[in-house]
């Protein structure tokens, strides 16, 4: 925010000097010029989007996924299976399941193309290797991948600092050991290096290379929910003068144990930690668990950008990209039915492929910013399944789908910069984009064994206007957008509507917002900089898919195309540093989500009214502390609003604690890190998601129980 408006007022000013400028003087404030102009991001600055940084996002990192890092987010709500954070992990942001959250690393889609999920458990402890993460609520800038339909989440990794500096300095190797342990043996090993060699106005130019490897172990707070997770991350760089190339590739491997088949009440309350999933008998009828009720998977993405900045002004990016992921889970029971015996056991598996190429241009300048983009995405994925027959033979084919799906799409935005007159400035903001998707289905339903032959074409414009205003400290911002999603895998393999075929959504999203920043005189001449800010919103949807709460025997979210329904609500945002070793920071959501049936609007599942969170923050010499509240009101498993189908109000608070080592008068001596993070501190004993089961004769809701207090404890160290 300060570094765009400092952009558009320093961008005449440098102009102005450059004319009178020596020679000596001139190739400074060309650099200078070059990292704030070129580098300038083309987007509107609403009150729906927060940004958080390597250090805020580490800060509070013991080996949770990153959906438990952004808990501070406002609107967002995360979850788990295994109650830590460290197995399987999701989020929704007003209401709204990350399925249709569009999400990417350094512009590349992360989504899987087939289900549209990110499996966070595949790339454990990815915030180590994150040097800013983007959360735009609502309908986001026109990027690649899907609409997003809630929210979207741009991740930008640390290699990225080395493309946007126009003139990185050489320095010695950097590393970094951060080790932790906690409570349900839970442990976090992370080692990383990186350093920079040359110039990069030098004829061999200048490099940068990188590497991360963590290791996430736990028991998990539900009985047998372990982990087995580790990462990678590696970057190679180069850059001369106005060029750079970079080569990224990261990927992990995760082995856990089965955790989501959720609790009635009466289970939870005679033990809450326990876990049906892997129960069988054997042939004597004797109980037991299976030892191999595990999901086996692993995912590896490889990023090839060149970037070429022509002038001051105009730049052009290229990314090719390609992601291939291969795994299964096993289980004993093919049919889910409760009564199974250790001969009856599946596998479960996928294989696929995602690969493509992204164009960029940009266009920067003092009066209008331009950015124009092309993307062709392909993806081939290969579902399976097999099965102990009893013949001797071991795990026999039982089943074998197909998905291709070809994803393209152009789109152009600008930033009008309309008035720029001391501190009063108005900008308008246009974005536009096509998507074409085209996805077939062949082979067999994995759920009924019958033959799928389908094909979909989507053609889906999208487009985005709006405005803001920033005058003495004041910010008001108003959009408009129109996003379309087509249906996930599962809509076409288990849809129960036999009436209808699953339709793609279409969202009409309006936003109002206003901030207000001041800084006020404080005794001994200290500033006491504080914010307030409200996001009013109306997402206005046409046959949106919302959850029905059941789940399919894989275990997957069911949805259903409700040809009416919307989400209206107020976002509230305010900070203060009070003093200069203390800051509050706060937020608070109130949200109407609701569907038509027949006459009747009825309240939208997992779509909680209030959500509120709130910070305390401390700091003073070497020492950082976090004291971290949210509150989530009751939320419906589905979509009658009945209370036996309800997950309760529940308040979680966290502490995080670390104190750097005041060794600073040791020469050579690393910079060490000592921290603790205390999680659900007052214990409380709450669920956070949940389904229904419904065979037509009887229902019941099932709850997915957390964690309650939990402590983990480790240090870090960096040379």
């Amino acid at each position: 925010m300060k570094k765009t408006f400092f952009t558009l007022l320093a961008a005449p000013i440098a102009a102005a000097m450059i004319q009178a400028a020596p020679s000596d003087t001139l190739t400074v404030l060309m650099d200078e010029l070059d990292e704030l102009v070129v580098s300038r991001p083309v987007m509107q600055v609403t009150n729906s989007k927060q940004e958080l940084k390597h250090a805020e996002l580490n800060r509070i990192n013991t080996g949770q996924n990153l959906p438990y890092l952004l808990q501070s987010t406002p609107s967002l709500v995360s979850t788990s299976d295994d109650g830590l954070g460290v197995g399987y992990t999701y989020f929704r942001i007003r209401g709204t399941d990350h399925t249709r959250i569009n999400m990417t690393l350094n512009d590349v889609p992360l989504n899987d193309a087939e289900s549209q999920t990110v499996f966070w458990v595949n790339l454990t402890d990815m915030a180590s290797g994150v040097n800013s993460l983007q959360v735009q609520r609502g309908v986001g800038t026109s990027a690649n991948g899907g609409s997003s339909f809630g929210a979207s989440v741009n991740i930008r990794t640390l290699d990225d600092i080395f493309l946007k500096e126009p003139s990185p300095r050489p320095g010695p190797v950097r590393a970094e050991l951060d080790f932790n342990g906690g409570m349900y043996r839970t442990f976090r090993e992370m080692v990383k290096v990186d350093g920079y060699w040359g110039e990069r106005e030098s004829s061999t130019g200048a490099w940068h290379a990188g590497a991360r490897f963590s290791k996430v172990n736990s028991d998990g707070y539900v009985a047998r929910a372990s982990s087995d997770l580790l990462s990678y991350q590696a970057t190679l760089g180069w850059a001369r003068r106005n060029t750079t190339l970079s080569l990224l590739a990261f990927g992990g491997k995760e082995r856990t144990y089965m955790a989501w088949n959720g609790l009635t009440r009466t289970q939870i309350e005679e033990d809450r930690r326990q876990n049906t999933a892997g129960w069988y008998m054997d042939n004597n009828d004797n109980e037991h668990f299976y030892d191999d009720q595990t999901d086996n998977y692993q995912q590896h993405h490889v990023h090839l950008n060149l970037t070429h900045r022509f002038n001051l002004h105009w730049s052009l990016s290229a990314t090719a990209h390609y992601t291939f992921g291969t795994g299964y889970y096993e289980q004993v029971g093919l049919d889910n039915t409760y009564w199974c015996y250790l001969h009856d056991i599946g596998q479960y598996g996928l294989r696929n492929h995602f690969y493509g190429g992204i164009i960029t241009a940009k266009y920067i300048h003092e009066k209008v910013d331009v950015q124009m983009g092309v993307a062709l995405n392909n993806y081939n994925g290969t579902q399976y399944g097999k099965m102990d027959t009893l013949s001797g033979n071991g795990m026999q084919d039982y089943y074998k789908g197909y998905g291709d799906k070809l994803d393209g799409n152009i789109y152009a935005k600008a930033n009008w910069h309309v008035l720029h007159r001391g501190q009063e400035k108005l900008s308008l903001y246009g974005d536009i984009q096509y998507r074409l998707v085209d996805y077939r289905l062949s082979g067999d339903n994995e759920y009924t064994l019958a033959a799928v032959d389908e094909h979909h074409t989507y053609h889906f414009f999208n487009p985005k206007a709006g405005l803001t205003y920033d005058n003495g400290g004041h910010r008001l911002s108003a959009t408009f957008a129109i996003a379309n999603r087509e249906p996930v895998r599962t809509c076409f393999t288990d849809w129960h509507d036999t009436q209808n075929s699953p339709k793609s959504e279409q969202l009409f999203d309006y936003e109002l917002g206003y901030s207000y920043s001041s800084q006020g005189r404080l005794r001994s001449g200290y500033t006491m900089p504080w914010h307030i800010g409200l996001n009013l919103y109306m997402m206005d949807y046409k046959d949106q898919f919302v959850l029905t709460g059941e789940l399919n025997m894989l275990s997957y979210a069911l949805t259903k195309n409700v040809d009416k329904s919307y989400r209206l609500g107020a976002e509230f945002q305010f900070g203060v540093e009070w003093a200069k070793w203390f800051s509050w920071q706060g937020n608070l959501t109130w949200s109407r989500n609701k569907w038509k049936d027949g006459d009747t609007w009825r309240t939208i599942s997992f779509s909680p009214d209030w959500i509120a969170g709130n910070t305390f923050s401390f700091h003073a010499a070497g020492f950082n502390g976090d004291i971290q509240t949210q509150v989530v009101s009751d939320q419906y498993l589905d979509n009658t609003a009945s209370s036996d189908y309800r997950l309760k109000t529940y308040t979680v608070t966290n502490v995080n604690l670390s104190y750097l080592l005041p060794l600073g008068h040791i020469r050579n001596c690393p910079d060490i890190t000592i921290k603790c993070q205390i999680n659900n501190l007052f214990n409380s004993l709450y669920e956070s998601n949940g389904y229904v089961w419904d065979d037509g004769t009887f229902k019941t809701a099932y709850y997915m129980p957390q964690a309650g207090i939990n402590v983990h404890a480790g240090f870090a160290v960096r040379w």
